[in-house]
């Protein structure tokens, strides 16, 4: 394959000339097998040598256990990464009792920092904090002292695959768990993960234009990406260099890491793809601590599951060379209204949930701007209340308040239904139904269609309106929609400023930047790939609203729809041959449930509130319906307690391969992540009882401690 000469470090200026280049600079500094000389913890792995499982360790080792390494150990694997390796404290333990509590520093991290870029750049935090344990919560409240509860005990800060090599070698030869972390988007606690050493890839941060690439089966544009990369970097770097590349919504997800091991979707999905579909070739370190590169011809088991079957599972990715594509402009149109059969009074605000279930009025995190982006938002007030004289907006609003809940869901239906149509052109919907309690609810949705003017939109989009005036909604359909892109559109930016970070939290927030802040939110989804076929069928869509309605109106869960068509053919012969779930090429959209889970919850509430959620989510399924059940799930917005997750995250047709990928390229089990193939040899045995928590010891499934 053709790699330009030289590498550029986000740069501007795309290269005119190509040569035989795979690497990043920090790609080319490896671990040698000299460098194992006197250092036994280093040596490589030989995966051809047959291991007996029964003289395996039970457990990983744990800080106190008789094979936890010294702290000699410790000292010596941290010259060997040449100063790289950190034991940082948990960052929220200013709001925790002890000498270190520090109440304006407490209040900065509450107030301030998820307006910058403080827990991105954090080596040790996650954005969703329940996996964790909630042990070192940022928090006014915060009670008791800081610990690290599922916080990993040492970091690798990897800037070189040295080090990374390095890391998995020591991991490995010391029994010790490993996890892989960016920027901690994740979740189902994947990133973290007790007594564990974590690899810390955010700072393997680096971007190269590929004018002439060529690989088997693909010849054109493409775009080097180092595993630090996040999206708004490389939505950024395409349009200065005037292409498309497809990226995650949110700005702040990591490209080449867990999102395109899991499929990963994008705002051109129906367009172009997942974005597994995009990879051409692939930079791994395996378990075996070796650095080889996976493409179609060499390395093609890995090439084939790192795409699509889990993240974190068959090795650290270090780069990646994704598909580029000539400008493409989206025009967006967006449709919202609300209902409050009790219009003359204000419809409650939303409060936080009580007690063992959720509450008729729920808080879920409004995520904007994309699924996976953690920043919340209030409502705005005019959607939880109406105008001061009491009076609905007058008629053709555009974003008319109704008093009749029937209406109401009849135009929720109309719209996600329309979507097909939208697909179908390459389009993409991305929207929210939030409850607000007494029977009052808001709906969002935005329509985004690329190679589409603003007049052909509006054209495609009059029926719909059309229909809703019909149905009783009269909104008045916008005049002029919104266009945007161009080289790498960005469908749905934050309409509001982020600061960048500072390094500690007691420093105030540095100058404002658009794109790279995040805030904590302990979300939890529950997701479904709803197929074409429930569409296509109006008994089978009845079905389906009529799970998500009671989702929403009696389980007070926030409803999170994305509609987009990813098919075989969307993919190319590339993207299609992969590990992807087959449910992804069938889906019409993706369906989530969202929760918020409270600081402080009890084990026995944590168990009801999970049982009581998979009955919500499981009902979209239409499992026992004729026709129903074919779905599956997105394992990166997916229920990590989910039932059936061999079958929902991967396919029943595709996980037995993905097993035997996995007992090939990693026999000693160096890599887990929960529900990833192979994941079910191995069990956490949790310190809080959570269902999902990484807050304990990792041991063989059904026994050790």
């Amino acid at each position: 394959m053709k790699l330009s000469t030289a590498t550029q470090l986000l740069a501007v200026c795309p290269l005119l000339v190509a040569a035989q280049v795979t690497n990043f600079p920090y790609e080319s500094t490896q671990l040698q097998w000299r460098d194992t000389l006197g250092n036994p913890f280093l040596r490589f792995g030989n995966t051809s040598q047959p291991i007996d499982p029964d003289s395996q360790p039970l457990c990983r080792a744990w800080p106190g256990s008789q094979d936890w390494p010294t702290q000699n150990e410790w000292r010596q694997f941290n010259v060997s990464l040449g100063g790289a390796l950190l034991r940082p404290e948990p960052p929220a333990y200013a709001c925790h009792e002890g000498a270190r509590y520090d109440v304006a520093q407490c209040s900065w991290l509450v107030r301030e920092a998820g307006r910058t870029s403080f827990w991105i750049d954090n080596p040790l935090a996650i954005l969703t904090p329940w996996p964790q344990g909630n042990t070192c919560s940022a928090s006014l409240n915060s009670t008791g002292p800081c610990t690290r509860g599922g916080f990993p005990e040492y970091v690798v800060r990897a800037s070189s695959v040295k080090q990374v090599q390095a890391a998995v070698n020591f991991a490995r030869n010391k029994n010790v768990r490993l996890v892989i972390k960016n920027t901690g988007h994740d979740f189902g606690g994947r990133s973290t993960g007790a007594g564990s050493l974590s690899i810390w890839t955010h700072n393997l941060n680096a971007l190269e234009f590929v004018p002439d690439f060529e690989s088997p089966g693909y010849s054109g544009m493409a775009v080097l990406v180092g595993a630090g990369v996040q999206a708004w970097e490389l939505r950024d770097f395409a349009s200065r260099n005037k292409v498309t590349v497809l990226h995650p919504g949110g700005s702040t997800v990591g490209v080449a890491g867990g999102w395109f091991a899991s499929g990963g979707h994008g705002p051109l999905t129906s367009k172009l793809g997942l974005g597994s579909d995009q990879i051409l070739s692939i930079n791994v370190v395996t378990a075996d601590g070796q650095f080889v590169t996976a493409d179609p011809e060499t390395n093609h088991d890995l090439f084939w599951a790192l795409r699509g079957g889990g993240p974190g599972n068959y090795g650290v990715v270090t780069s990646v060379v994704m598909r580029a594509f000539p400008p493409i402009r989206s025009t967006s149109i967006s449709v919202a209204f609300s209902v409050n059969p009790n219009a003359t009074q204000p419809a409650p605000r939303r409060g936080p949930f009580q007690g063992g279930v959720p509450n008729p009025n729920a808080t879920a995190p409004i995520t904007a701007p994309f699924p996976n982006a953690t920043r919340t938002f209030p409502l705005p007030s005019n959607t939880t209340a109406t105008p001061r004289d009491g009076t609905l907006p007058l008629p053709g609003s555009r974003n008319p308040m109704l008093t009749d809940v029937q209406t109401f869901w009849r135009g929720v239906k109309l719209t996600y239904r329309y979507c097909t149509k939208i697909e179908a052109v390459g389009g993409y919907c991305y929207s929210y139904i939030y409850p607000l309690g007494n029977s009052s609810f808001r709906f969002t949705h935005s329509f985004s269609i690329p190679d589409l003017s603003a007049a052909n939109a509006s054209t495609l989009l009059a029926p719909l309106y059309n229909s809703l005036r019909i149905a009783g909604i009269n909104i008045t359909q916008p005049r002029t929609p919104t266009q945007r892109g161009g080289p790498s559109p960005s469908l749905f930016r934050p309409p509001f400023p982020t600061p960048t970070g500072g390094i500690s939290p007691s420093r105030p927030p540095l100058p404002t930047r658009e794109s790279g802040a995040a805030s904590l939110s302990s979300t939890r989804y529950r997701s479904r790939l709803i197929p074409h076929s429930f569409f296509d069928s109006d008994p089978l869509y009845d079905a389906l609203f009529s799970a998500i309605i009671t989702g929403v109106s009696e389980g007070g869960y926030t409803f999170h729809g994305i509609a987009y068509t990813p098919t075989e053919t969307i993919a190319g012969p590339i993207g299609a041959d992969s590990a992807v779930n087959p449910a992804w090429r069938r889906a019409a959209l993706h369906a989530s449930f969202m929760e918020n889970i409270p600081e402080g919850m009890g084990t026995i509430e944590a168990r009801l509130r999970d049982a009581r959620g998979k009955r919500y989510a499981d009902a979209m399924s239409l499992k026992g319906v004729e026709g129903g059940g074919s779905v599956g799930s997105y394992l990166n917005e997916g229920d990590v307690m989910e039932t059936d997750w061999k079958g929902s995250f991967y396919g029943v047709e595709k996980y037995g391969r993905l097993l035997r990928v996995k007992a090939v390229r990693d026999p000693w089990g160096v890599f887990w992540a929960p529900t990833t193939p192979g994941s079910e040899e191995w069990e956490v045995k949790t310190l809080d009882g959570y269902p999902g928590s990484q807050n304990g010891r990792l041991c063989r499934a059904g026994r050790g401690i």
